[in-house]
């Protein structure tokens, strides 16, 4: 190594390690901060970053619960990519579902927050709690298992049977032709979630004099209003519903095994979650239903930075 390398490499080690005493020196002078942090910091790690890194370490591995963890490199993954076909069944009846009522969901959020927002204090009230209702009342999708019952007994035969409309009963949840369309509907009326909530929030806290000055500077109606004064201001809650609407769109689960059966006609109704939930906990399998969490949580990932890059360019 010639003498200017030598030079080089000695300063350049020289200042990471002034930055890492400085680091620490200025670490040290804010414990107190840390110690109110570390409630928060340990919970964290325990229950989000600990379960995550698992999940890609058992990926690789074939884990039953019953034997210790065996390394088979990717397996798993090429397994899932080229040889299961159900899992390619719940991947394409996934991003259908994801396609539809993420995006749906999330604008319907949205502008039901909007008009909300125009109600006077007491009926605004009224309104956010008879809309964010569904999406806390637990099991309250199992209704729809009545209403789209494949019998005459089922609310929505019994009406189209009076009616004239078809001569016997449908079968709304056993029929792949219907299976989808009835998911879809029932976690959109299920939609307006905490994302939803953070909406009405966001309009409740934007600066009433912005839209004064904004008039000023020519804003001549409420659309223009909108894309220029009230979406730049709420940023934050836009990437806040948009993360819930990501996650909530392909963590699909409990609808289609309480509405279709599990597993479903022709796997209709099969979600990547539910594939999942088969093998770790029916299978046992916990490997491969690790390799399955990992994917999703990939994909999610992905969604997510490109749902921000997006909001970025909103109001520039």
């Amino acid at each position: 190594m010639s003498k200017n390398q030598t030079g080089f490499a000695g300063r350049y080690f020289g200042m990471k390690a002034d930055q890492f005493r400085y680091g620490w020196q200025k670490a040290k002078n804010n414990k107190v901060c840390y110690l109110f942090l570390a409630p928060y910091a340990i919970l964290f790690f325990t229950f989000f970053i600990l379960p995550i890194g698992t999940s890609i370490f058992y990926g690789f591995t074939y884990y039953n619960i019953l034997e210790p963890a065996r390394f088979i490199g990717v397996d798993n993954y090429v397994n899932l990519v080229l040889q299961d076909d159900v899992f390619l069944t719940s991947v394409k009846n996934t991003f259908v579902i994801a396609v539809i009522t993420g995006p749906v969901g999330y604008i319907l959020s949205f502008m039901f927050a909007w008009f909300i927002n125009e109600l006077p204090k007491w009926l605004r009230a009224i309104a956010v709690v008879i809309f964010y209702a569904p999406s806390i009342a637990g099991n309250a999708y199992s209704i729809f298992s009545i209403i789209f019952r494949g019998d005459a007994y089922g609310y929505l035969n019994a009406i189209l049977l009076n009616l004239g409309f078809i001569d016997a009963p449908m079968l709304w949840l056993t029929n792949p032709a219907y299976i989808m369309p009835v998911l879809i509907f029932v976690i959109l009326w299920m939609s307006m979630g905490t994302g939803f909530l953070s909406f009405v929030a966001g309009f409740q806290g934007i600066d009433k004099s912005m839209y004064e000055a904004g008039y000023v500077d020519g804003v001549r109606n409420r659309w223009q209003e909108l894309y220029h004064i009230t979406l730049p201001s709420m940023k934050p809650m836009l990437l806040f519903g948009a993360v819930m609407s990501i996650t909530s769109a392909f963590n699909v689960c409990d609808v289609p095994r309480a509405l279709a059966g599990f597993p479903s006609t022709d796997y209709a109704a099969r979600t990547v979650v539910t594939h999942l939930f088969d093998y770790g906990f029916s299978r046992f399998e916990m490997g491969y239903a690790s390799a399955i969490a990992t994917l999703l949580f990939l994909v999610m990932i992905l969604c997510k930075k490109f749902i921000s890059a997006a909001l970025e360019k909103v109001g520039t």
